[in-house]
């Protein structure tokens, strides 16, 4: 056996333990919310590529529910913020405040300084609200009266939205929505989920009582640390990183799309796609992973023209027909 074989099952060995307790995970949020597996394993993928999340779905198909749990099977620091019209910038970032016992200015942090921030109701704040969260999303700090203040590590956004066409929302700024690693949409649930939810309502379930439904943390912060290496370990080969090239320029190509994938796209689909890989146990990243990951990554880097959405073409159809006309690479 080579000496880079070796290495690479020796990674393999010591990466198995971390891999099954971000899988836990799974389980651990199933105990609270049910039909919402492909949700659960994006917010693991954006948490193991340094992502943001944005959730979107119509009222009480259990966003806040998700990311609180998510947040209780981590053992991490958590701060909600609900955002309202009334919400400041400085309510998120904090704010520079005069003390009166010491005579002097400080800074009083804001919700921002924490290691997963559930933003619930993005959308319904206006948009100078909204754009507070830029520089801690892009640049993981917060600037407060010209001062730079680093932001804990990790540090994910996981923010809820409604449909826009809901009344009282505000459209998110193009350059936030490219800040978000993946887009999530949660449907309302299949008749088997929705039965099996009243059940557990039935027997006693209380959604503020995440404790008593047995939900525990099981990956820590240092798990996530080793589990950042190991991902940017995995393969990405010439011929898949040229894939992902030829899918974003089909994007700019299409006569239905105004503004196509941007390059921080592309970055971000390999990023998604190499979590994914090793999430499933692959030392390589795969055509097929790629593609698992394209609809959550890029749905909400497309600008559509009108015309094509007068006519109900959507992000998501777009995709798929890319992704069926693309060659992929054997």
């Amino acid at each position: 056996m080579s000496d880079s074989a070796s290495s690479e099952t020796t990674s393999e060995r010591t990466d198995a333990p971390i891999r099954e307790k971000f899988l836990a995970v799974r389980g651990e949020v199933g105990k609270a919310v049910v039909g919402q597996d492909g949700a659960v394993s994006g917010l693991i993928v954006a948490l193991l590529s340094g992502g943001h999340v944005l959730l979107e779905g119509v009222p009480g198909v259990a966003k806040t529910l998700l990311v609180r749990t998510l947040s209780a099977a981590l053992d991490l620091r958590t701060a909600r913020v609900q955002f309202t019209p009334d919400l400041m910038p400085g309510d998120v970032t904090g704010s520079v405040v005069y003390d009166a016992k010491n005579g002097d200015f400080e800074f009083r942090p804001g919700p921002v300084f924490t290691n997963i921030m559930l933003a619930d109701e993005i959308n319904r704040t206006p948009p100078k609200t909204q754009s507070s969260l830029l520089e801690a999303m892009e640049e993981r700090q917060v600037t407060v009266d010209g001062e730079t203040h680093p932001l804990p590590k990790p540090f994910m956004v996981a923010a809820t939205q409604n449909p826009v066409e809901y009344e009282g929302t505000y459209t998110l700024p193009e350059a936030q929505l490219d800040r978000f690693l993946l887009k999530l949409v949660l449907d309302l649930p299949q008749r088997d989920a929705e039965i099996d939810v009243l059940t557990r309502h039935a027997s006693g379930f209380d959604p503020r009582d995440l404790a008593a439904a047995g939900v525990t943390a099981v990956v820590t912060a240092d798990d996530i640390v080793a589990a950042r290496a190991a991902v940017a370990r995995v393969d990405a080969s010439a011929e898949l990183i040229g894939y992902i090239v030829d899918l974003a320029r089909a994007t700019r190509q299409s006569p239905s799309v105004k503004l196509g994938v941007s390059p921080r796209g592309t970055t971000a689909l390999l990023a998604a796609a190499k979590a994914w890989a090793w999430l499933s146990g692959a030392s390589g990243v795969t055509p097929d992973h790629v593609q698992a990951m394209l609809l959550p990554v890029w749905r909400h880097r497309l600008a559509l023209r009108p015309e094509a959405e007068l006519e109900g073409v959507t992000a998501d159809t777009i995709l798929r027909s890319i992704v069926q006309q693309v060659q992929v690479p054997l």
